[in-house]
């Protein structure tokens, strides 16, 4: 925000509200189908699926884009958050009636126990870097859900039931809804961390870690910070996940879906939050319509065109031949025609013309500056000047 006047205080970059625009976007979309009858089940459900993987890859975000570390662990967290969250829901309900209450509560105990194991996993493993800290992370994520298929508490390898709290095929529609209100929590946490000081220590750790240690930066914290808040959003999508589908199985928490995950971080850049909602928006379309239009003998196909979209994206991000199309027709250069118009829709106001914050009459000076314009230098003769260099030899 910037001053541009006393009648006018602040002017609120519309970048930071893009972000937001976006998953508003997808929401009212939703509640316009939903009352006009025009919402089925099956997009209602897709919604929902774009809904956790927004959550997904924007949190993840901030520990591979931001803090700079490969994590391939964040389908486990999203495993602890959709069993625990699953099973406390099943024992909440008996005495809770109210769904909305009982999906609050389990967002918060999947969450906060997600975080928790966030904690215990990454103070020893942050102490690793690169390959390493992916390969341990990835290890965590395998030894979860192997753990949660072996417990008879938690379904073993028929999966953890959760019918009882299931909504029906009219009440199901609204869980998109509370899906989207977490995402944009989420994206109000995650937007004011990253633009905050706590957020440029995590992008100083980033660009030069000995720097930022030299720097007095506490290194070990912001790395557990920035795992810690991730890891809980990951538990808050599992426990969505837990009330999206029944049973909940180990299966869906494997290493691919880690790097699924990290394909919607990469793919929409690192360290850039919008990229990562359409990234996942456009993945999660992807799959949804592979998976419900691809059927039989066709369904092995479904990978392979799903690689195939994959790298025809990649491609088209990052060939240089594309580039001047990219300039032209790309999402900057869209924002840029929008910022034009809507320059020119606004009349001029001369009241709101910006002064020059360096004016003379604005910085105090010690010297007067009318005094300094008007000062004479009178140029030493050629006797004063040699005396003056004997006295300095």
């Amino acid at each position: 925000m910037r001053k541009l006047s006393n009648n006018t205080k602040y002017d609120f970059k519309f970048k930071y509200l893009v972000n937001y625009c976006i998953v508003l976007a997808l929401l009212v979309l939703g509640l316009v189908l939903m009352f006009t009858g025009g919402l089925k089940m099956s997009f209602a459900r897709l919604l929902t699926q774009i809904g956790f993987s927004i959550i997904l890859a924007v949190s993840l975000n901030l520990v591979v884009g931001f803090l700079g570390e490969l994590s391939l662990g964040h389908a486990g967290f999203m495993c602890i958050g959709a069993y625990i969250g699953g099973f406390s829901a099943n024992l909440l309900s008996n005495y809770i009636g109210s769904k909305f209450l009982v999906l609050v509560l389990t967002m918060i105990i999947g969450g906060v126990l997600a975080s928790v194991f966030g904690f215990i996993i990454g103070l020893p493993s942050l102490r690793l870097k690169g390959d390493y800290l992916a390969i341990v992370t990835l290890a965590f994520g395998e030894i979860v859900r192997n753990i949660f298929k072996n417990q008879k508490a938690f379904g073993g390898a028929m999966g953890l039931s959760t019918g009882r709290i299931q909504y029906d095929s009219r009440n199901n529609m609204t869980l998109f809804i509370i899906t989207f209100a977490i995402a944009l929590i989420m994206l109000f946490v995650l937007q004011n961390l990253v633009r905050s000081k706590h957020g440029r220590a995590i992008t100083a750790i980033r660009d030069n870690e000995i720097a930022a240690k030299a720097m007095g930066i506490n290194v070990t914290f912001y790395k557990l910070l920035a795992f810690i808040v991730a890891s809980f959003f990951a538990g808050v999508a599992g426990v969505i996940y837990a009330h999206y589908t029944t049973p909940v199985s180990y299966t869906f928490f494997s290493y691919n879906y880690s790097i699924e995950i990290l394909v919607m971080v990469v793919l929409g850049g690192m360290g850039n939050i919008t990229g990562s909602i359409i990234a996942a928006t456009l993945i999660s379309c992807v799959n949804f319509f592979l998976q419900s239009r691809l059927s039989g003998d066709l369904a092995a196909l479904r990978y392979l065109i799903y690689a195939l979209v994959l790298i025809f994206i990649i491609i088209f991000s990052n060939a240089p031949a594309l580039r001047p199309f990219k300039e032209k027709y790309g999402i900057s250069a869209l924002s840029e025609k929008i910022k034009k118009l809507l320059k020119k829709s606004k009349p001029f106001n001369p009241a709101v013309i910006k002064e020059d914050e360096g004016s003379w009459d604005r910085i105090p000076t010690k010297i007067d500056m009318d005094a300094l314009l008007s000062t004479d230098i009178n140029p030493d003769t050629p006797d004063e000047q040699e005396g003056a260099d004997k006295k300095s030899d």
